[in-house]
Parts: structure tokens; C-alpha cells; sequence
């Protein structure tokens, strides 16, 4: 029998990890007529679905943006049904959505997972503006694209400098789910083994 005094001491949780209470995802315009012309965009939009379904299963929110639907189409159809309806802007930046992250704040929410297109143009601003805001932001870099390598290597070198935290899909999964034995877990861990494009 373990005495009070033999108890384990657990280390207190980092405040660079995400947490389901603490975080929430956030997709930007991925969008039809702009997904065809990404660099590796089956992997992105399969990575950008495998975080939708983890953070809905551990009940982080979903928010999400369309640039200039009317020339750039919809959400791709893997994400929309799963999104629902997304509002529409004109700046880059998602910080020009009145209203997306208000309620964030009252929920405990101070952290924000990005993922999207195109990581030079629309998630960048955004990314620079949420730190300008005060929000922990996180880059989920396999979850992000542009039309050319460089564009998008260059611009997870400046949201870094800047003081996002790249991360990973997978890793952003299970820094969400942070232990094994649960029926969240399950899910995460089939979304982790699920195999790629």
C-alpha cells in the first residue's frame, strides 16, 4: 500500500503543450479552385481532415475561413461537409472576420492551431496578426501549402521567428489527446495509423 508520502509526483503540465481545453483549430480558405495548384496539396488536405476529426472527437472548436469564395470556389468537399458554413473575407488575414474568435476567450480558449492555405499569403497574415493579438499560436507545417516550396518554407521560417510554434498533425493530435487509455484515444490513434495519400 503506498503511503500519502510514496505517492507519485507527477511534473506540472508545460504551458507550451496544447490542451482540448485550452486550444482551438482554426482552417484557413481551402478552397476548390485553389487546392489543385498547392504542392503536395492530397497530403494537406488528408492532414487538415485528420485534425477537423481528432479536435472534433476531444471537443476542441473548429473555425474556419473562405477567401473570395466567388473566384475561388468552396471549401473542397473533404472539408466543407465537416466545416459547415464558413465566413467569407476579402483581407488575407482571418483577423478581418468580425466575430471568429470572440467567444474563444470566455470558453478559456487562449491557444490557436492554424492549418491552411496558402501558408505565404492568407495563413501567414493570420498567424502574424493572432501573435500581434495576444493568442499562443501554434502552425500545424504539415497542414499548410503554397504553390511553391519556397513560399511556404520561408514563410514557417518567419510565423517561427515570429513566435508560433511549428508543430505537426500527428503531434498536435496527441498533444490534444495527452494519454492513452481513453475512448478519445482510440480515435486519435486510428487517425494516427490511418494511411496517407
Amino acid at each position: 500500500m503506498l503511503l500519502p508520502m510514496d505517492e507519485p509526483h507527477y511534473l506540472p503540465r508545460s504551458p507550451d503543450l496544447m490542451s482540448r481545453g485550452d486550444t482551438a483549430l482554426v482552417v484557413v480558405d481551402v478552397q476548390e479552385k485553389l487546392v489543385p495548384a498547392i504542392a503536395q496539396n492530397a497530403r494537406i488536405v488528408w492532414n487538415i481532415r485528420r485534425l477537423i476529426d481528432g479536435a472534433k472527437a476531444l471537443g476542441l472548436p473548429v473555425l474556419g475561413t473562405e477567401q473570395y469564395p466567388k473566384g475561388l470556389g468552396p471549401t473542397v468537399v473533404e472539408l466543407a461537409e465537416q466545416l459547415g458554413p464558413l465566413p467569407a473575407k476579402l483581407a488575407f488575414s482571418c483577423g478581418a472576420c468580425p466575430g471568429l474568435f470572440e467567444s474563444l476567450p470566455g470558453r478559456g480558449i487562449h491557444k490557436i492551431l492554424v492549418c491552411g492555405l496558402e501558408a505565404h499569403v492568407c495563413v501567414q497574415q493570420s498567424v502574424l496578426d493572432l501573435l500581434a493579438d495576444g493568442w499562443r499560436v501554434y502552425v500545424a507545417a504539415d497542414a499548410v501549402g503554397s504553390r511553391f516550396e519556397m513560399d511556404c518554407r520561408i514563410a514557417l521560417g518567419r510565423m517561427d521567428s515570429a513566435g508560433a510554434t511549428l508543430t505537426t498533425t500527428e503531434a498536435a493530435l496527441f498533444e490534444w489527446c495527452e494519454a492513452a487509455g481513453t475512448p478519445e484515444f482510440r480515435e486519435i490513434s486510428r487517425l494516427a495509423r490511418e494511411p496517407g495519400p
